[in-house]
């Protein structure tokens, strides 16, 4: 409710200031916590009111939407394509939903606990700031419960104590949790998407491993990177590369900061479901504004459809971030139904 109560205020400032913003329909919206900046920032509501809406943006974990009563809603926004597919047939949304932006899922890691990785076969560095994941030295740590105290060089580093691991979503409410656990069996299946009863028991003892060592997890990613970004928690965590990006715009050069780009990995598309002709509408807005897409830009999101726009403005952040993703695989994704016994599998 407030970051509800923050945005409308911003709008009808932004029109008692200039007396030029021209927002007379409002949008009501549920959308992923990773895109609360967003729709949060000044810029956007101005942007938005120009073109005539104001956003009134709800937060909510991708996969939990489709629990949601969203009468009254005019569109919901997860992100990915899964969810928005079961939201979608939920509320009898039918032709293609629309994408406007997607993000891939990056490892953020101190630096300390990215040199020992590196040390020990399980990472590579490109600098000081941005290096690989490799997935399957990873999982094959993790199936082992190795500890950073069995990694050499992490005595170095007092903080680095306890069973390996890096920090995710709940996978049953949270797309990036559920997409870890997509990434993960993917490669622990052999590079072959988890499609059988057979193959989620054979990849349901690691995503137990890969979930249980974390205790309680939060619903949503905005509040894991926070938490990383303040020092607390776990040395690596699973965000979005947009949070990242974000983040950059905001602190020149944050010193203990490594980017790892898992070397699989799933691309988040974050996928509109219109609920109404003003979702519609908005959601066109996203996907064509030149002002918005800026926008979207700046906020780290990635266009579908114009690699140029983000190689142009992680041009000057290319220590942290990858222009373009070359050397990182996608992995497909599981059907809605194996994700989520996936899922609840590793929730136990």
């Amino acid at each position: 409710m407030l970051l509800i109560g923050g945005v409308v205020a911003a709008a009808v400032a932004g029109r008692d200031r200039d007396g030029t913003g021209t927002a007379t329909k409002t949008v009501r919206m549920v959308v992923g916590s990773e895109k609360t900046e967003f729709f949060a920032d000044p810029d956007v509501v101005k942007a938005l009111a120009a073109k005539g809406y104001t956003v009134e943006a709800e937060t909510s974990g991708s996969w939990a939407m489709e629990g949601l009563d969203l009468t009254g809603y005019d569109l919901a926004f997860p992100s990915s394509r899964a969810p928005a597919v079961e939201i979608a047939a939920k509320h009898g949304v039918r032709g293609a939903l629309p994408r406007p932006f997607y993000s891939p899922l990056v490892v953020v890691a101190h630096s300390g606990a990215a040199e020992v990785l590196a040390g020990n076969g399980l990472a590579a560095l490109d600098g000081r700031n941005r290096g690989t994941l490799k997935m399957g030295p990873y999982l094959e740590a993790a199936g082992d419960d190795r500890t950073w105290q069995e990694l050499e060089g992490a005595g170095e580093y007092g903080e680095l104590t306890g069973t390996l691991y890096i920090s995710s979503t709940d996978p049953e409410t949270s797309n990036s949790g559920a997409l870890y656990l997509a990434a993960a069996s993917y490669v622990a299946n052999g590079g072959k998407v988890v499609s059988s009863d057979a193959e989620v028991g054979r990849a349901a003892p690691l995503m137990r491993k890969l979930v249980s060592v974390q205790g309680a997890q939060q619903a949503g990613s905005d509040a894991v990177f926070r938490d990383f970004v303040s020092g607390a928690g776990n040395p690596l965590v699973l965000v979005y590369e947009s949070q990242v990006a974000a983040l950059l715009a905001e602190q020149q050069n944050p010193d203990d900061l490594v980017v790892l780009y898992p070397d699989t990995t799933v691309n988040s598309d974050h996928t509109v479901v219109p609920l109404t002709d003003d979702g519609k509408n908005l959601t066109e807005l996203l996907r064509t504004d030149t002002a918005l897409r800026k926008l979207a830009v700046r906020h780290g999101f990635r266009p579908q459809d114009d690699i140029a726009e983000f190689a142009q403005a992680a041009s000057r952040r290319t220590a942290y971030l990858k222009q373009e993703l070359t050397g990182v695989r996608q992995a497909p994704v599981p059907t809605s139904a194996v994700l989520r016994e996936l899922a609840r599998r590793a929730r136990g």
